[in-house]
């Protein structure tokens, strides 16, 4: 293994901030990010993201890989909440697998701006396409995850609001927002683009840091509490993520022989949503518990994916 590649990523200053936001609530300081600065850093990320993939998309001619790659990636985020569920059941209530087999399944944005700045510590670039998928993989999840709740439901006193749900999968606003600066950054020419490119591009990783300082401290408040449910969901949070990002680092060779893309595959499927998994959730499945599948995804399997998970399938993806 390429030890190098993991120390570089233990050291990444991003990650760092995200240790201290941990470390902070288990001092008991008063550090905190204001809610209005958390919401407008989490929505400039998604942003900055959409645009710059967006720009990147108006220089790259449609082809049939990138048809592929976006089947192969609607693919990936229906199949994975369904082997989840069966796994999640035997030991979980059908309320809560399907919500984590739903979080599991979809994508975590967060996940894939974290994945964005690995490869361009790597010297390398996302191909604009990727945000497209990364958009279009936010919603299979959470219907399957809804399907597989409403066929095991035994309780017909709990009936589930389908259509709402998927209504919000396709309109939250991290999905919408994203989609929309990635149409905007693939309308806008190269000039007009410039004139922004010092908030899209040079911003860019001072307010990924903060923004993952605020996910540490987050994470660190909801620890304590998760620990209390043993330990069947620390090691799903650990070892499923790691599989599902494994295997399509191998699997995506059939579909696309760029390093870049079988590494955004790879961490798209290892990542799980902590944002409109539960937006959704609460809205048609108030009984599934979000102080069971918000700390999952958030302050065990992100941490994972940034530490062992991206170093791991970046040479996976190297060496297959």
């Amino acid at each position: 293994m390429n030890y190098n590649l993991l120390i570089d990523n233990l050291t990444n200053p991003a990650l760092l901030f995200f240790v201290l936001g941990i470390f902070a609530v288990y001092l008991k300081s008063d550090l905190e990010i204001p809610e209005n600065s958390s919401k407008f850093i989490s929505l400039y990320l998604l942003f900055a993201i959409g645009f710059k993939g967006g720009q990147e998309l108006s220089h790259e001619v449609f082809t049939m890989e990138i048809g592929w790659s976006m089947l192969f990636g609607v693919s990936i985020s229906s199949i994975i909440p369904l082997y989840c569920f069966f796994i999640l059941k035997r030991k979980l209530n059908v309320y809560d697998a399907g919500a984590i087999a739903a979080a599991y399944g979809s994508v975590s944005a967060v996940t894939f701006v974290t994945a964005v700045s690995y490869l361009e510590s790597q010297q390398l670039s996302l191909h604009g396409h990727m945000v497209a998928i990364m958009a279009l993989m936010e919603s299979p999840a959470i219907i399957i995850g809804l399907i597989l709740i409403s066929m095991y439901n035994k309780d017909e006193s709990h009936k589930i609001n389908k259509r709402s749900a998927i209504t919000h999968s396709f309109t939250n606003g991290s999905v919408l927002l994203i989609l929309g600066s990635l149409v905007i950054g693939y309308l806008a020419n190269a000039k007009q683009a410039e004139g922004i490119k010092p908030f899209t591009n040079d911003l860019f990783k001072g307010f990924l840091a903060i923004f993952l300082l605020d996910i540490g401290i987050a994470s660190g408040r909801k620890l304590k509490a998760f620990f209390s449910f043993g330990w069947f969901p620390i090691i799903f949070a650990i070892i499923i993520p790691l599989f599902n990002g494994s295997m399509i680092a191998m699997l995506s060779s059939f579909v696309t022989l760029d390093i870049t893309n079988r590494f955004i595959f790879a961490v798209l499927a290892a990542s799980a949503s902590y944002i409109a998994v539960p937006a959704a959730m609460k809205i048609s499945v108030p009984m599934a518990n979000p102080g069971l599948f918000l700390p999952m995804a958030l302050a065990v399997t992100f941490p994972i994916n940034i530490t062992i998970g991206m170093p791991l399938y970046f040479i996976i993806v190297q060496k297959t």
